[in-house]
């Protein structure tokens, strides 16, 4: 290096990869900062620059560099760091240490690893620690490649085993097997090796049972806030399972959660439903949650979290490999923690493409009229957030039963048949789930206000007579000017092609059906 390289680097200031100490004097502190640049990305350590950047140089004895070096030998596993004498002013030189990112991580000074925050040394966590030695030791002693003791394959949900490897070899991810025999076919996905069962089977294909006592944290937390923050939940449920039915249950949480913009075109009689976020995007979110988590984590979990404002999925562990949220927004190789997990969702088409996960789900966002997709990397764990930047009013979603109820209640009151189940929920401008419509529906039975005709699918509910007179002098009551009618937020039907369309109004013209 020259001098004016110097004044270069030194203009920048110091930062994860540059620091500056006065003297070799302070050459313990400096060989805790190498040993955190070779956790890092590697850096520079300049002797004979002050802390405000002043560039004075130092007088380098006979020992100084012998010392230096010594001090540098105490970081382990041991790496030769290049150091270079510039002469700046007469007899006096800077000594610019020099090394890369470390091959071998992670490095120890004095029995203590160290991590650069910012421009900063700190000694690093026993959790960063072992997190850094598993990414070093990766690709052989990961935990999903280590054997699932006390599981074998009966405790598997072969039927699933064989759906997917039938998936697989659809798609021409998977030749074709020569028996459907569960051991054969788990190792043809590389999920049995030398007749031991991989704990990646167990997170794939393992029974729910087992795993809530086995793998507690083989588990999805799902939540419902009436607001933007955590203090009023309206729905708050767990559940445990392998990741086919943990993907299964999030996406029919989002279904019955989400708001549904409903619309129809002239040339189609049944109604289209738009979800509020893109269901391509919410999936693959949901896909790389299961695939990249650290199932290390005993009381790990994945979360979905719906806001009034936003919807956030969230997984156990942080981003590996040195990742952030912004290189995940450019093009970046994939190396996902789970290669096992997620070469099995790749092949049987839950992930179509390897390393562009992201970015699909940036233009999936982007088409939609969304604002731009968030990633954050805090507090071990990661979320991806979905915004919609609107306000979608809590009736909408039929979040509270009286709204639900109102809602069937105008759909039986146009239907002399009488609707199904499958019928009411089609009908509905929102998604409800089939347990909240079974209760509601059961709920107004026993209110006396619908009565069911036949038995199992062929069950019709229809308003029951008494609610049809009530029905029905509500109607006269409000042509004549609303009196004892509540004026507040009113369901409206209106029949379209014959389809009823729920609305809600703040109020209702005196010429209109109540």
């Amino acid at each position: 290096m020259t001098i004016d390289q110097i004044t270069t680097l030194v203009a920048a200031g110091e930062s994860e990869t540059l620091e500056f100490k006065h003297t070799t004097g302070a050459r313990r502190e400096a060989a805790k900062t190498v040993c955190a640049m070779l956790n890092h990305r590697g850096g520079h350590v300049l002797f004979g620059v002050t802390p405000e950047g002043k560039v004075e140089g130092q007088q380098v004895g006979k020992r100084t560099i012998e010392d230096l070096s010594e001090e540098l030998r105490r970081i382990e596993p041991q790496e030769l760091p290049v150091i270079e004498r510039i002469r700046v002013n007469g007899d006096r030189e800077v000594l610019a240490v020099e090394v890369g990112r470390g091959p071998s991580r992670p490095y120890m000074y004095r029995g203590k690893a160290y991590r650069r925050v910012g421009n900063t040394t700190v000694a690093m966590s026993s959790h960063e620690y072992r997190r850094m030695l598993m990414e070093q030791m990766h690709g052989e002693m990961r935990w999903e490649t280590q054997p699932a003791e006390g599981w074998s394959v009966e405790h598997l949900d072969v039927a699933q085993i064989r759906r997917v490897v039938a998936e697989a070899v659809r798609r021409e991810h998977l030749d074709e097997p020569l028996t459907r025999d569960p051991i054969d076919l788990l190792r043809g996905l590389g999920l049995l090796q030398e007749g031991v069962l991989l704990r990646a089977a167990v997170v794939l294909f393992g029974k729910r049972e087992r795993l809530m006592s086995r793998l507690p944290q083989c588990k999805l937390r799902v939540a419902r806030f009436r607001g933007v923050d955590k203090m009023d939940f309206l729905d708050n449920r767990q559940f445990n399972g392998n990741a086919f039915s943990l993907l299964a249950s999030a996406e029919r949480f989002l279904r019955d959660s989400l708001p549904v913009a409903a619309r129809f075109e002239s040339d189609r009689i049944e109604r289209i439903d738009e979800p509020l976020y893109p269901q391509p995007a919410t999936r693959e979110a949901l896909a790389n949650a299961i695939c990249h988590r650290d199932y290390s984590i005993h009381g790990g979990s994945i979360g979905v979290a719906i806001y009034a404002d936003r919807l956030e999925i969230t997984s156990a562990g942080p981003l590996p490999f040195d990742l952030t949220p912004e290189r995940l927004f450019v093009s970046h190789p994939s190396r996902p923690w789970n290669p096992l997990i997620a070469q099995t969702f790749h092949r049987c088409g839950i992930i179509e493409e390897w390393g562009t996960g992201t970015l699909k789900m940036m233009d999936w966002v982007d088409s939609a009229g969304l604002p731009p997709l968030e990633i954050e990397d805090v507090n071990d764990s990661v979320t991806v957030r979905f915004r919609h930047g609107q306000f979608v009013p809590e009736q909408y979603r039929y979040g509270r039963p009286a709204d639900r109820k109102a809602a069937i209640l105008s759909l039986l009151y146009h239907s002399e048949d009488g609707l199904s189940r499958r019928e009411i929920n089609t009908h509905l401008t929102a998604v409800v789930s089939e347990r909240q419509l079974r209760r509601t529906l059961e709920e107004l039975k026993g209110e006396g206000l619908v009565i069911s005709t036949n038995q199992g699918k062929l069950t019709r509910w229809k308003l029951s007579k008494g609610a049809r007179r009530e029905r029905e002098r509500g109607a006269k009551g409000a042509r004549k000017g609303f009196k004892g009618v509540d004026r507040g937020l009113i369901p409206i039907v209106a029949i379209q092609r014959n389809i009823a369309v729920i609305q809600y109004s703040e109020r209702i013209d005196s010429n209109s059906p109540a």
